[in-house]
């Protein structure tokens, strides 16, 4: 007798109780919903979105500390790591420029601020004061300076990822010097830290439709879609300029690696809605560690790579930065020279490796652009206001895959990826899961066990010791 089959409503109910895809996906809708239908109450749920970001940037810190050390131990070579994180500077840096002068191409092409004709005196320079905080971009030095640890405690307080980096190569370095009969407990210990983090990763995503859900209705019912109508020109060059990159990483990666990129955004698409939903990499960012682990990226090249293309390799960033230092120039009548779209590219491969995690930082590199030219008036920045949550989706996407793409590539690079399991995972094939590393939470339906599955009785692994040097 064949089995009986489902009902739909069924079905239906088993993939929104099961799928965290289908739970963030219906949850966007409904915030869009929501924050149409019902725009003041839209705004009182902007503790949503914030709970949960907050709750994720809790742990972004002890998570990198704990994969990083894991993986420069359990790598044995110190000087492996520092090739890696060389190889990751270049690569984001020619990440960005790229980035940077496609940006400049297409607005040069399209021209979308021609024919404004807005006067600076009637803009508003107070309001990007309030949306910056009064705050300033570091200069280089600064963003030197403040990238080391004053104390242990402080990094991990302050959130600061490249501190915490720094602790974390150091311990890392600590443990390969001590070897493992001096610290015998340290390493397990660290390990088994990561394992509770990573559980505890597992219970706030469980969250994450109500962030989505809250963070969509603010955005609509605080800008509404007329702001689409406004910009469109605007918004519609950024996004087919970031589609364009991101076609450009698609090759690179296939190139470098011989994965697809399309077969990736797949395999991360929970990431990719919830990342959108809630306008934020920082949000993902433990998950997205999970996956690229999983599909064959070796814990130093992940620890190192991603966490440090946070700070250094926000491409979709740098693209909406020189389309908008452009579309404020055209819109004021402003004619820039080549000499001095050149100078804007300089300004800009310095001011975005400072950007992130502080607030308004896109109108403050704007503002010091602009100021570095001195043909744009600093007020004029104030035409981006209305648009700019609306950009968010474009550099959210872009820098997440640019970051993504870097991983393999980099790790490829130094020969820290597993090529054959990372196409067995981005195929979608079942394979075991790699020593030491937890699944990851909220499966997809195509990786689901049955519901009637025995549980599988996990052996232990056994420790491996720690290499001695020096």
């Amino acid at each position: 007798m064949p089995p009986s089959v489902p009902s739909l409503p069924r079905r239906v109910a088993h993939t929104l109780r099961t799928s965290l895809f289908a739970q963030v996906a219906c949850a966007l809708v409904l915030g869009v919903l929501v924050g149409k239908m019902w725009p003041g109450f839209a705004s009182d749920l902007q503790p949503l979105g914030d709970g949960f970001t907050r709750l994720i940037k809790t742990i972004i810190s002890p998570l990198v500390f704990c994969v990083v050390v894991v993986g420069i131990a359990k790598a044995g070579d110190l000087k492996a790591f520092g090739r890696i994180g060389l190889k990751a500077l270049i690569w984001f840096e020619v990440a960005s420029t790229l980035a940077l002068v496609i940006g400049l191409l297409a607005a040069n092409v399209v021209q979308p601020g021609s024919g404004m004709n807005v006067d600076p005196a009637t803009l508003n320079s107070a309001a990007v004061d309030a949306k910056t905080g009064g705050g300033h971009l570091p200069s280089t030095t600064e963003f030197v300076v403040n990238a080391l640890p004053t104390s242990f405690v402080g990094a991990f307080a302050e959130n600061s990822l490249l501190q915490v980096l720094i602790l974390a190569c150091l311990v890392g370095a600590a443990l390969l010097h001590l070897g493992h009969t001096k610290v015998p407990q340290v390493l397990p210990a660290i390990e088994q830290a990561q394992e509770i983090i990573f559980a505890v990763v597992g219970f706030v995503m469980r969250l994450a439709p109500i962030a989505v859900f809250g963070a969509m209705a603010v955005l609509i019912g605080q800008y509404g879609l007329g702001v689409i109508e406004t910009y469109a020109k605007l918004i519609i060059l950024c996004y087919v300029a970031a589609a364009l990159f991101i076609v450009l990483l698609a090759v690179a990666l296939k190139a470098v690696t011989g994965l697809s990129l399309w077969k990736f955004l797949r395999y991360i698409r929970e990431e990719m809605l919830l990342a959108l939903g809630t306008a934020s990499t920082e949000s993902v960012m433990p998950r997205v560690m999970q996956k690229l682990r999983k599909a064959g990226a070796r814990d130093d090249a992940v620890g190192l790579v991603l966490p440090t293309g946070y700070s250094f390799n926000l491409d979709g960033a740098s693209l909406y930065l020189s389309i908008g230092t452009l579309f404020i120039a055209q819109a004021v009548g402003v004619d820039l020279s080549l000499g001095q779209q050149i100078t804007v590219i300089l300004v800009l491969m310095l001011t975005s490796k400072g950007m992130a995690g502080i607030p308004g930082s896109a109108f403050l590199a704007l503002s010091a652009t602009a100021s570095s030219l001195g043909a744009i008036p600093a007020g004029a920045v104030a035409l981006l206001l209305g648009v700019d949550r609306i950009m968010d989706s474009m550099r959210v996407v872009t820098n997440l895959l640019g970051n993504c793409v870097a991983v393999f590539a980099v790790s490829r690079w130094e020969g820290a990826l597993d090529l054959d399991r990372a196409k067995k995972v981005l195929g979608g094939e079942e394979i075991p899961q790699a020593d030491g590393l937890p699944e990851p939470d909220g499966l997809s339906d195509a990786d689901e066990e049955p519901a009637t599955a025995p549980a599988a009785t996990k052996e232990p692994i056994p420790k491996e010791p720690i290499p001695k040097v020096g």
